[in-house]
């Protein structure tokens, strides 16, 4: 599974993959990040080009900051093109927390989840985790 990781979460992509990598999930479930740069996405991209690239590439995208407002905000783009199909957003609910080990587990420990139970995720559009 890749996530296309919000240019505000690039340093903790790392600190994720060490978690994963630390728990033995990395032997068990192929987990990649890439960064906006990574993808060639300028950190001013609007909400929708995000989307698009990340459904044409089969990615989750993970972010904290994106918004409802504006025709091309997150939330107006889910709402317009959302399909069965699509990948969802990963959202964190607290950036402020993910200072907090513990709460930096228990975001991987959900990642881990819905990784596990994709089919099952396929069309929500927006999954926050706590």
């Amino acid at each position: 599974m890749i996530f296309l990781v919000d240019y505000n979460l690039d340093g903790y992509a790392v600190v994720f993959l060490g978690i994963l990598a630390k728990l033995g999930w990395l032997e068990l479930i192929p987990i990649q990040f890439v960064t906006f740069k990574e993808a060639g996405l300028s950190m001013d991209s609007s909400d929708r080009v995000v989307w698009n690239y990340a459904q044409a590439n089969q990615m989750m995208i993970l972010t904290a900051n994106r918004n409802m407002k504006g025709k091309d905000s997150l939330e107006q783009v889910i709402r317009q093109e959302n399909t069965a199909n699509s990948f969802p957003v990963v959202t964190i609910g607290d950036l402020d927390r993910l200072d907090e080990f513990s709460y930096r587990e228990q975001c991987v420990d959900r990642l881990i989840e819905i990784v596990l139970d994709m089919e099952n995720y396929m069309g929500v559009g927006r999954l926050f985790i706590r």
